[in-house]
């Protein structure tokens, strides 16, 4: 008597959850990067899943990650599909647009085509403190932002230039890949809003309603097996940040986020 064995066919997901960001526990070009290459080396002509669960961060690293999906995707000739969890919003969204078809929940957050930066200002505290502050420059413009300084106009409009630049590329990037299946206004599109996944469909940012499981029956059938390509978590990546790291976070005012 023989015996045959079939194999479930396999689809590889890839998880894209977190803050991006650069440095462990992050999600980034260097925390992300191999584990999408293993993905599509490990695709064998069938789609990849990307699970994305992310309020956004850092726009280089949205866009190193993103770009690196599409290279891939073009290198293996095969089709990309995103889902949303809870949130693919700001960055978030921007890795979403490198699938060509984006999923979610009707009650995901999704969107918010905009760019945000800030920080706080202290003029007045050294002063109060009886401290002199002393600062050295070579270039008319090296401390510019200070935040010990009274904040001049220039450099209001030097900031909304760069935020204003930033958004047009976040835009340009959610047309490429969107193209006509955006049906709403560009008001409504790229206001910095974020929305539910209901909303989302109806403007055309996302193409429909799925999970990770169903979409990838839906794609492979129903013995599909799913490959998960997930980072490894380790003990500091679980550990909260403290000291002088968070001090600089709150005084870094130089930043720009995609959400």
């Amino acid at each position: 008597m023989a015996l045959f064995f079939s194999r479930r066919p396999r689809i590889a997901v890839v998880q894209l959850h977190g803050t991006i960001a650069t440095g462990d526990g992050n999600l980034n070009i260097d925390t992300a990067g191999p584990l999408i290459e293993d993905a599509f080396d490990a695709a064998n002509g069938r789609p990849v899943i990307l699970d994305i669960e992310s309020p956004g961060g850092s726009p280089v690293q949205s866009d190193l990650i993103a770009r690196l999906i599409r290279r891939l995707a073009d290198r293996e000739d095969v089709r990309v599909h995103a889902v949303i969890r809870e949130v693919g919003a700001s960055g978030g969204y921007w890795l979403a647009c490198a699938a060509d078809e984006i999923h979610a929940n009707p009650m995901s957050i999704v969107g918010s085509i905009g760019v945000i930066g800030g920080g706080f200002g202290f003029p007045d505290l050294l002063a109060r403190l009886g401290v002199e502050r002393r600062i050295y420059t070579a270039g008319g413009n090296k401390s510019r932002l200070d935040p010990f300084s009274p904040q001049q106009e220039d450099d209001l409009v030097f900031v909304q230039g760069l935020l204003d630049a930033l958004h047009a590329q976040f835009k340009d990037w959610v047309r490429e890949r969107r193209g006509k299946r955006l049906t709403g206004a560009e008001d409504q599109v790229f206001d910095g809003s974020y929305m539910l996944g209901v909303r989302a469909r109806e403007l055309g940012l996302i193409d429909g309603f799925d999970d990770v499981k169903g979409l990838a029956r839906q794609l492979v059938g129903d013995r599909v097996k799913i490959r998960r390509f997930a980072p490894k978590r380790g003990l500091a990546s679980r550990l909260p940040r403290l000291g002088m790291e968070a001090v600089l976070n709150v005084l870094d005012r130089q930043r720009f986020r995609l959400g």
